[in-house]
């Protein structure tokens, strides 16, 4: 679901910034909430500043209002309205994995970051 800011926003150049969005929600046990930015935000100039948010189950009281945390990568301040929709957010299960610390993997090495497929 898209969510909307709650109230006008200017974040000045080259820093951080928070937008509130009138969102506190209480995801089904065993779930959490994903936000990520929509796909037209950098045309404005902005990024959310950690990529993607984590909201865990337990951050549901009644004051942990949902706020995205901007990053402006322009020489000009940005001005967010008040409904203007920036994110997307998915409440989305959680599956807890055992690990095991071992001291092989038993795999071929892939060569390192962005080189899938090149082996």
């Amino acid at each position: 679901m898209d969510c909307a800011v709650r109230e006008d926003v200017v974040i000045a150049p080259r820093s951080i910034g928070y937008a509130p969005l009138n969102l506190s929600l209480k995801p089904p046990p065993g779930h959490f909430v994903m936000m990520a930015a929509r796909s037209s935000l950098h045309k404005r100039g902005l990024m959310m500043a950690n990529g993607v948010a984590i909201f865990d189950e337990d951050y549901c009281g009644d004051e942990d209002e949902y706020k995205v945390i901007f990053y402006i990568f322009t020489d000009e301040p940005v001005e967010i309205k008040k409904g203007e929709r920036v994110t997307q957010i998915i409440v989305t299960p959680i599956e807890r994995a055992e690990l095991e610390e071992v001291p092989s993997l038993g795999s071929p090495t892939r060569g390192g970051i962005g080189s899938t497929g090149n082996t």
